[in-house]
């Protein structure tokens, strides 16, 4: 990919040219902590007719391998900001952990915004579960939630509402009624924002039955025009409510399709080590299985607390956290390589990225995606690599994972909420197979109802 970048005074501008089909220009406007571009995204091409471009992001853990690590300290700069310039107050942790995003010192997660500040936190499907899992750590007496995809045996969710751009469009919130039936201010954390209409859609689900005065949108990345930002305004008078925007870096983007993207090879380079050795591990000791299945009964396992999917609340991080450190003590036992990558998949990200914090150096996190994108090995590009195959938890669902050379891996842990079926796994296992990775551990949380 050819990207560009030219300077000015106040303000920098780039050009990413992706594939030689779409020309994105981008205009920084604010960047406050002055973290480089280059160490916050890339660009890839989406197969998606609703948005033909996707901002591949380096921290977030989702289709580029990241430090584990990296993806929890970016919430923490994120809810530094927010403290900062939506609370008025001095973030003592601030350039400790600015420090340390720029390679000084290791992270250690702690809960530093006071005990008076106690918003609920909700954390967008599929890509922000953990973003947001990890912004509510940073606080000491909050709620925190995740909207899913997922639908459910006999429960009815308390809020829906709609993603235009995406492929799966329906949000749902499973969670206790006094979580959201109060007057507190409500944050939403996403990874990136370019229209803010998905932030606009849950604002007006929830107003329409839980009203309040308060909204803050939180994000990564925020690249609405002046046009969407003049929508914020509206709805806010219209709901006399106020709704605050929290970023790392925001600018004004422009969008050119030069022409149509080429069919890529849908052919991978690969290296044939023979079979991978597989491992099940099972973590369900470690976890607690609710009472929720899913509606669709391909399986039937049950989905387990600490997630966020169904409601968390601060006095309960102490517990979650050393059951998470147990969990990556057990799991670094069992490793046997030097690079590892720990893969989570689809909205179970946070467990999965929290646990590979923990496993140890050389670990590598990033998660499957619902996401098609094109495939192409060119250097910078953000999806140079790719496998698809049936998401082993519902198989109508394709699930793809990116940016996996040949080669590069000792071993994989791949986390899933829920057992499945083992047979459900082998087209996974043979893409991975294709990138020669020798030793692959299915890491379980739950059991099959009934055992």
């Amino acid at each position: 990919m050819k990207n560009s970048q030219t300077s000015t005074l106040l303000k920098k501008k780039y050009t990413f040219n992706i594939l030689d089909s779409i020309e994105t220009e981008i205009e920084v406007t604010v960047n406050p902590f002055d973290i480089p571009i280059e160490e916050l995204f890339t660009m890839a091409a989406r197969i998606n007719k609703k948005r033909s471009f996707l901002f591949v992001s380096k921290v977030l853990g989702k289709h580029l391998p990241i430090d584990p690590n990296k993806g929890l300290l970016t919430a923490a700069l994120l809810a530094a900001r927010y403290v900062e310039t939506i609370k008025g107050l001095d973030c003592m942790e601030k350039e400790s952990l600015l420090s340390t995003f720029h390679g000084s010192g290791s992270f250690t997660a702690h809960a530093f915004i006071p005990i008076n500040i106690n918003p609920v936190i909700i954390g967008f499907a599929e890509t922000a579960t953990a973003l947001g899992h990890a912004f509510f750590d940073c606080f000491q007496s909050v709620e925190y939630f995740h909207t899913t995809r997922e639908e459910l045996m006999y429960e009815n969710p308390e809020i829906t509402f709609e993603e235009e751009h995406s492929h799966a469009t329906s949000h749902r919130c499973f969670i206790p009624l006094d979580m959201i039936q109060n007057k507190r201010e409500i944050i939403l954390v996403d990874d990136e924002m370019t229209t803010g209409k998905t932030a606009l859609n849950i604002i007006q689900s929830i107003h329409a039955k839980f009203p309040r005065r308060e909204y803050t949108v939180v994000s990564i990345l925020d690249w609405r025009s002046h046009e969407h930002k003049l929508k914020f305004s509206q709805l806010e008078q219209l709901l006399g409510i106020k709704i605050h925007v929290v970023s790392l870096l925001s600018g004004i983007v422009q969008v050119r399709q030069i022409k149509e993207i080429e069919k890529q090879s849908e052919k991978n380079e690969s290296i044939d080590l023979g079979e991978p050795k597989v491992e099940i591990v099972q973590l369900s000791s470690f976890f607690t299985a609710t009472s929720y299945f899913s509606a669709n009964l391909e399986n039937k396992s049950g989905f387990i607390g600490g997630t966020g999917r169904f409601g968390l609340r601060s006095i309960e991080n102490s517990s979650l956290h050393k059951r998470v450190s147990a969990s990556a003590t057990f799991l670094k036992e069992k490793r046997t390589g030097k690079k590892t990558l720990c893969l989570g998949t689809g909205e179970f990200m946070y467990l999965p990225m929290k646990i590979a914090s923990e496993m140890g150096s050389g670990v590598f996190y990033q998660s499957t995606t619902r996401s098609p994108i094109h495939i192409e090995n060119k250097e910078g590009y953000g999806a140079r690599f790719g496998m698809s195959f049936p998401n082993p938890e519902d198989h109508v669902v394709s699930h793809f994972v990116y940016n996996i050379p040949p080669g590069h891996y000792d071993e994989v842990f791949i986390f899933f909420e829920r057992e499945v079926e083992l047979e459900k796994l082998e087209p996974l296992l043979k893409e991975l197979g294709k990138a020669a990775i020798k030793s692959i551990k299915i890491v379980f949380f739950s059991k099959v109802r009934g055992e």
